[in-house]
């Protein structure tokens, strides 16, 4: 595996973290406020890009 694989695995693992975290501000009922799915919606984004970007290089 490339060490820009590992780097790619780490900084999603990251990014779910920070969903994590948004998540158990918004506990018990998970109800996001306009920013908060701002917020959301641009980690979802990126977290979508990494695995895209992680998968790519698995795939080599």
């Amino acid at each position: 595996m490339s060490k820009r694989a590992v780097d790619m695995t780490f900084q999603a693992i990251y990014t779910l973290t920070d969903l994590r975290i948004l998540l158990r501000e918004t506990a018990p009922l998970h109800e996001l406020d306009a920013k908060q799915k701002e917020q959301a919606l641009r980690l979802l984004e990126n977290l979508e890009r990494q695995v895209g970007s992680l998968k790519q290089e698995m795939l080599k």
